[in-house]
């Protein structure tokens, strides 16, 4: 299982030294929650975060856009420097958006709340690269994961055995959850408060990719 980095808890003071540890600790890559106060009861950072960390590291970077109109802003935040862009299903209800960011020859990811039915995935799964499923309720990091999710990934993976996205899951991942993560069939762990509230960001991250 594959380690994103959610750095939503990291240290802004020292983000460049937050970057090089998670890096030096094994993550894949960094996943950004942009957070617009609207969606989610919460601001975070926009373009200008995802600049900056662009510059900070090679590895990939995926911009989780938590906001009621990415269609509005996710040209932005490519040309920040996004390999990535996740929206939410519950915002964007057309397949547009994902031909748009496509044809940006940028991945494209939809993402979809605790409550939210699968069934409004089935449109979108022919263009996207990747499903992410919410183990919390988006606003906040340091949220206990919400078991019931994994439920629902273990049946949406099975119906969908045949595919050409990966499934990936976000909130309260951590090495004692993580082989219930992995077991429900979550390909790329969305991983914040677990690494970045530890002392040893490289023991939580290998814990968490090997089990």
């Amino acid at each position: 299982m594959k380690v994103y980095a959610s750095i939503l808890n990291c240290d802004f003071s020292i983000l460049k030294e937050e970057i090089k540890k998670a890096e030096e600790a094994g993550v894949d890559g960094f996943h950004l929650d942009i957070m617009d106060g609207n969606f989610v009861p919460n601001i975070s950072f926009g373009v200008p975060i995802v600049k900056a960390v662009r510059k900070l590291t090679s590895l990939p970077i995926r911009s989780h856009l938590m906001i009621d109109n990415p269609s509005k802003y996710f040209e932005e935040f490519i040309e920040a420097g996004s390999d990535a862009v996740v929206y939410h299903i519950e915002t964007h209800y057309s397949e547009d958006l994902a031909l748009k960011i496509k044809k940006r020859k940028k991945q494209v990811g939809v993402a979809i709340n605790p409550d939210t039915p699968v069934e409004l995935l089935e449109p979108f799964l022919k263009h996207v690269d990747e499903v992410l499923f919410m183990t919390v309720f988006p606003g906040f990091g340091g949220q206990s994961l919400i078991e019931r999710v994994l439920e629902k990934i273990k049946k949406f993976k099975e119906k969908y055995k045949e595919r050409n996205f990966f499934i990936s899951a976000d909130g309260g991942i951590k090495p004692e959850n993580a082989s219930a993560v992995k077991k429900a069939g979550v390909e790329i762990a969305v991983v914040g408060s677990a690494i970045f509230k530890n002392e040893d960001y490289k023991k939580v991250v290998e814990s968490i990719k090997n089990v």
